[in-house]
């Protein structure tokens, strides 16, 4: 992983951390789904793979923990979070209590039988997309559900990629997904859905703006913003598109 992958993923999940202290625990959501998913997008996912009170979710990649926390607070499954970096599995635990692993996605540090396992904005960031796609199949139950983001290319050449991401096109994505035994029943755009409430949106605003405020000048905090910036840009420019995807394994 570049440097400011973990810049944008790691180091700035802390000071999200220290942010929210400030403003009050009513900010912690929004910010902590910042550039993963909006509630409209996780409630379709949550519809997607059934969850339930006490349904098993495994959110790998789940970073700081936003959408596991949407997924216990308001449909009350029993999510764990992995996630690659240490400030973001910090970050989840304190803002949230929910239980955290430190591991990669291509390697999970857990046992196979999750009913619902979700993997958001995450397979677009690794140069092992298929090895991932093979563990997101090895953990999933034989009649689990799976739920991804998946920020898609659109043309054959991007102006301007992020670093240390990939990503991929519809075909080469469905593609990978059947490689690793997994197909997919349902997608949607995130453009066709509705945005999120005004409310959800001011508060991660306020985030963004402390932590801005208090790390503005690190070259660290800037390197990230950089990165959040170009898919930004290419999202606005339609070279790039969200998606959302409701997989299974093959019967």
């Amino acid at each position: 992983m570049t440097d400011a992958m973990e810049a944008e993923f790691d180091l700035v999940a802390e000071w999200t951390r220290q942010a929210v202290r400030e403003l009050g625990d009513d900010h912690a959501l929004p910010a902590a789904c910042q550039g993963s998913a909006s509630p409209i997008a996780l409630d379709w996912l949550a519809a997607a793979c059934g969850l339930s009170a006490g349904t098993r979710l495994l959110d790998v990649g789940g970073g700081t923990g936003g959408p596991a926390a949407y997924a216990a607070e308001t449909f009350g499954a029993r999510p764990l979070v992995v996630d690659p970096m240490p400030g973001a599995c910090r970050t989840a635990r304190a803002l949230f209590g929910l239980p955290v692993a430190v591991g990669a996605g291509e390697a999970l540090p857990v046992a196979a039988g999750f009913p619902a396992v979700w993997c958001l904005g995450v397979l677009c960031t690794t140069p092992e997309r298929p090895a991932l796609l093979r563990e997101l199949r090895r953990v999933l139950a034989d009649d689990g559900d799976l739920g991804l983001l998946v920020f898609e290319r659109r043309r054959a050449r991007l102006h301007d990629t992020p670093e240390g991401n990939d990503f991929p096109s519809p075909a080469e994505l469905e593609r990978q997904l059947n490689a690793a035994g997994l197909v997919a029943v349902a997608r949607v755009g995130c453009d066709e859905l509705a945005p999120a409430p005004e409310s959800w949106s001011v508060r991660a605003d306020r985030v963004q703006a402390a932590v801005a405020a208090a790390h503005g000048t690190d070259r660290r905090f800037r390197a990230a913003q950089d990165q959040q910036r170009r898919i930004a840009d290419l999202l606005a420019d339609g070279e790039i598109s969200g998606e959302l995807v409701h997989a299974r394994r093959f019967p």
